[in-house]
């Protein structure tokens, strides 16, 4: 386990001196308020890598697996996000189709992460992994091809509200949200239905930026188009695999 630990935490600083040493060459501006937003956004999800990486061993087993893939959402954003702030720094734009690199991995991953939990609190059918999969994905497929140009706009929307909608239905009224309702486990319900939340609320940027950004209306500008998302991954993705995070504790205790 420390050598898992030393790996993680190697792997880390190592693309972590990648972006500073493209940092030297690439400046940011003090007054770039999108660019900062870019590089704290980035730093965040280091510093949540590395403490779901270290924190992975000191929760219950059942739950690990939940902890690994919290670190693997941030992990990815992390590096991710340098490399969107790198263009910005460079060109002064970063086009929203960049952040389906990043969706199109990390939001299933979180859509799969209702799959994983309820793993620790009973045993549940396959068949709730592949409809969050198949939802997620069909969701930020349909918004990629869209904002691409590779279908018309507005029915890449249609497409990621479809897809939305049924994963909303599948852990708010489906199999998912049933057997979570059964589970009796107060810790498990309390972090489900946050988790949920982040899903309703906080995933309903990503829609409105579609709306509003250049897809379809383009009445919002990429400055506060741009700041606006990162606000939202910031909380959609760290405080995602917090809150597994908290009720993995708050199940077990620290094994540690």
């Amino acid at each position: 386990m420390k050598k898992l630990k030393l790996f993680a935490l190697t792997a880390v600083a190592l693309m972590g001196a990648s972006g500073v040493a493209n940092a030297e060459t690439v400046m940011l501006a003090s007054d770039d308020f999108v660019g900062i937003s870019f590089w704290l956004v980035s730093m965040a999800c280091l510093a949540a890598t590395v403490f779901f990486f270290i924190e992975r061993s000191s929760v219950p087993a059942g739950w690990r697996v939940s902890i690994t893939v919290a670190g693997l959402v941030t992990g990815i954003a992390f590096i991710h996000y340098m490399y969107m702030r790198d263009v910005w720094v460079q060109t002064g734009y970063s086009s929203i189709v960049f952040r389906y690199i990043d969706w199109l991995i990390t939001l299933p991953l979180q859509m799969i992460e209702f799959y994983l939990i309820l793993l620790t609190v009973r045993k549940v059918s396959g068949g709730i992994f592949w409809r969050l999969l198949i939802g997620s994905l069909a969701m930020v497929i349909g918004g990629y091809l869209g904002e691409a140009g590779y279908i018309k706009p507005i029915l890449g929307f249609i497409i990621w509200m479809a897809g939305w909608i049924y994963v909303l239905y599948e852990i708010f009224s489906g199999e998912t949200g049933k057997v979570a309702t059964r589970s009796g486990n107060k810790p498990f319900v309390t972090a489900f239905s946050t988790l949920r939340m982040i899903v309703t609320i906080g995933w309903c940027i990503y829609p409105l930026g579609y709306v509003f950004g250049p897809a379809l209306t383009d009445s919002v500008d990429s400055n506060s188009l741009n700041v606006i998302y990162n606000l939202a991954d910031f909380i959609n993705k760290i405080a995602f695999g917090l809150i597994i995070w908290v009720a993995a504790i708050s199940s077990g205790g620290r094994t540690r």
